[in-house]
């Protein structure tokens, strides 16, 4: 028999424009990320991985003191009833919720390998094992009792909380770090004890704003401690708005040695900072010879931190020396604030300090309420039950013998006894042994007890003072508990401010300084010898290359290019390659056109005056100050359009300017004639009618003028001789004296 063909079936295909698939299918994915991955509720402080870590844990009864267990039975239980993702990614979180150093508030207290601040990786959930610590106990307290809303979890067998009940203020106490998509979160930890006060204070002012609770919260307190150097004002700044950042530095003492010598020892490091790594930059900044004081490092920690520091000489400012590692090293770190967290869990926003406590004691406020209403259900049931034992035990031989008797006791009773349902129920499912409790006096003393609880618990209920009464009542108990003379309640994280020292004396610790010489060929290429070399003769250069400058500076120098196109460029003289081979070009080094030349290279020396002029004879006064370019594409000062280029530079040192043309006349004018400006065209220097100008100079009058030729030959002419080239500026001028060069130069070189 031959196989029967199906005829395929007809697709349901729906034509869907791509921009609408990918925006909602991103938006879907954005959305999760923000509300089940990396933002924390501004309620119980956590995500949702911690929040099922910790309900998982709650559900194996692994309360503080009970009998560790696995950390791998933690992670597959967690797994499969509330996580469907990878078991690393919740080891992860779990390792992380119990290290010390992380977290200022461990909620995990872990036995075995969780790594250690040097960031050594954590044993395998096989062999570590855990149980709560009594601060995860405060915020799963009341879970039983109806204080929070649960949700399906994710295949619907079971169910999971929303929220945590969260009697402890673990969103700030302990921080959080996340990136979302679009937005992130990053939350330095703080101390208990001050978070506690100032949510006191905001129960009994509930106006105060964020700048009223920073007499109770300082700043952030880290489980590795350090110090803090912003000022108070950054630091109010950034809990007001939600956003900032703070500088941490390490904790350092000096340690007296023998002779005089002395070391210098790091206690604590910034938060985050792995101890191994930071060492190993230090180590790799010492041997590339840029720690100039430093001698050598060593790492003597045991428990504790304690990080040895030689200097280079005992002569060393350790002040100084410290500086120059805050600058270049991690131990100097800078701990982003944003308080982006989601507002009832739903609504992703940036809050102050002050909005971030309102959030976390409404939820107390919540949860008392729903506790306080679930217990209220509980003694009027017991109550109930109690008052059918009562009648039970007062007629109890009436009682059995209906039970005996009757073939369906329970209306029977009811009917007898004026019982309801419940208590009926109660009398029929107590057991004999139950019978010889039944005495009047308990019953009565249970009731009496539950009727003056329960009145209380109405009064709780109706009066909202009451509320934040019970609410305060908690967090004092909090706060005794993890009070600043407590171990871990303590505050580790000082406050200074940052030493003032002499930028300068840093910059010259950060760097070698050492004599130079700068070469640049005429093609533009520039290498630096060192020492200053006085014969270059020794010098070779590219083919159809030659010597363009060369002059002295040292390693720590800034140089200054004035280029064809009127723009300055700014040089590091100890990023420029050294004197093997034949340099590198010096565009390498600036953004610099093509089309563009140089026309002056010299040391910046701050606080001069230079006469810039270009082709076109234009020119004026401009401070050096105003030339420093910031960025690598340089700085416009002298304004040229094509074909007109920037032409001379020359230092002012005198009252009088020379200028020559290409047409070989030279003019003599008063310098009080040009304008001084930061940026411009100028205003006309000499008149051409052919060509354009060769080069200016200044000079003091009654010195006179002097220029030097081809060979170095220097040259003169008095104010006197110099009489018939004295002019105003924008005159044509005459031929120039006897002997002046034939390249139209004065030949004179910035200092």
């Amino acid at each position: 028999m031959g196989k029967r063909l199906i005829p395929p079936q007809p697709m349901d295909i729906q034509e869907v424009a791509l921009r609408e698939a990918l925006e909602e299918r991103y938006l879907a994915y954005a959305l999760s990320t923000i509300m089940h991955r990396a933002l924390p509720d501004a309620r119980d402080g956590l995500k949702p991985v911690h929040r099922r870590i910790l309900y998982g844990m709650r559900l194996l009864r692994l309360d503080p003191g009970t009998p560790f267990k696995k950390s791998a039975k933690i992670v597959g239980d967690v797994m499969g009833s509330f996580h469907p993702h990878g078991d690393q990614s919740i080891y992860d979180a779990l390792v992380r919720l119990a290290q010390d150093f992380a977290s200022r508030y461990p909620l995990i207290d872990g036995q075995g390998n969780f790594g250690n601040i040097d960031g050594d990786n954590p044993a395998a959930y096989r062999y570590t094992e855990a149980r709560m610590t009594e601060v995860a106990r405060l915020l799963l307290e009341g879970i039983d009792e109806d204080a929070v809303e649960f949700r399906a979890n994710y295949d619907g067998q079971t169910k999971e909380p929303v929220v945590l009940p969260g009697a402890f203020p673990n969103l700030l106490a302990n921080g959080a770090q996340g990136i979302a998509v679009g937005m992130a979160t990053a939350i330095p930890p703080h101390n208990a004890a001050e978070l506690c006060d100032a949510a006191l204070h905001l129960i009994d002012k509930p106006a105060t704003k964020t700048r009223g609770l920073l007499r109770y919260v300082k700043g952030p307190d880290f489980p590795t401690g350090g110090i803090v150097v912003d000022s108070q004002d950054a630091i109010a700044e950034s809990y007001t708005t939600g956003r900032g950042a703070f500088r941490v530095r390490a904790k350092w003492h000096q340690e007296e040695g023998a002779r005089g010598t002395w070391n210098i020892v790091v206690t604590e490091i910034p938060w985050l900072v792995q101890k191994s790594r930071l060492i190993e930059r230090i180590a790799e900044l010492l041997n590339e010879k840029k720690l100039l004081l430093v001698g050598d490092i060593r790492d003597e920690s045991a428990e504790d931190v304690r990080i040895v520091i030689e200097p280079k000489s005992r002569n060393v400012d350790p002040e100084v020396l410290m500086e120059t590692l805050f600058k270049q090293t991690e131990l100097e770190s800078r701990i982003s604030l944003n308080l982006n967290v989601l507002v009832k869990g739903r609504i992703p926003k940036v809050l102050g300090l002050a909005e971030c406590l309102r959030e976390w004691l409404d939820h107390l406020r919540d949860v008392l309420l729903r506790r306080a209403n679930y217990r209220k259900v509980q003694i009027e049931n017991r109550l109930e039950v109690l008052g059918g034992y009562l009648i039970a035990y007062l007629n109890l031989d009436k009682v059995i013998k209906i039970i005996r008797t009757e073939d369906e006791p329970k209306p029977v009773l009811i009917r007898t006894f004026k019982l309801t349902d419940v208590q009926a129920d109660a009398i029929l499912n107590m057991r004999l042994r139950s019978l010889r409790k039944l005495e009047e006096m308990e019953i009565r003393g249970e009731d009496k007890n539950l009727r003056a609880e329960l009145k209380s618990l109405k009064a709780v209920i109706a009066s909202e003072d009451e509320q934040w009464k019970k609410v305060g009542e908690g967090i004092r108990k909090v706060r005794d508990t993890f009070g600043p003379k407590t171990p871990l309640g303590k505050r580790r994280t000082q406050f200074a401010d940052a030493p003032e020292h002499d930028l300068a004396a840093i910059e010259e610790a950060l760097v070698e300084r050492e004599p130079i010489t700068v070469v640049v060929s005429d093609k533009g290429w520039v290498r630096t010898l060192k020492g200053h070399v006085e014969d270059l003769s020794n010098l070779s250069f590219k083919t159809d290359d030659s010597l363009g400058y060369a002059f002295f500076a040292e390693s720590t120098s800034k140089l200054m290019l004035f280029a064809t196109n009127g723009r300055f460029y700014t040089l590091d003289a100890q990023k420029l390659p050294g004197g093997r081979g034949h340099g590198d070009p010096i565009r390498m080094f600036i953004d610099m056109e093509g089309d563009a030349n140089i026309v002056s290279l010299f040391v910046n020396t701050g606080g001069r005056k230079f006469l810039v002029a270009s082709h076109d004879g234009q020119g004026f006064v401009v401070n050096e100050d105003d030339c420093v370019a910031n960025t690598r594409k340089g700085k416009q000062v002298l304004n040229v359009t094509s074909p007109n280029e920037a032409a001379a530079l020359t230092e002012v040192a005198g009252d009088t300017v020379a200028v020559i043309g290409e047409n070989r006349k030279m003019l003599v004018f008063p310098l009080d004639q040009v304008p001084e400006m930061a940026r411009g065209r100028g205003v006309r220097l000499q008149r051409y009618k052919n060509g354009g100008l060769s080069d200016v100079i200044t000079f003091v009058a009654k010195d006179g003028l002097t220029w030097r030729d081809s060979a170095g030959r220097e040259f003169s002419a008095s104010w006197k001789e110099l009489t018939e080239w004295r002019g105003n500026r924008a005159d044509a001028g005459r031929l120039p004296p006897r002997g002046f060069p034939t390249s139209n130069k004065f030949g004179k070189k910035i200092g």
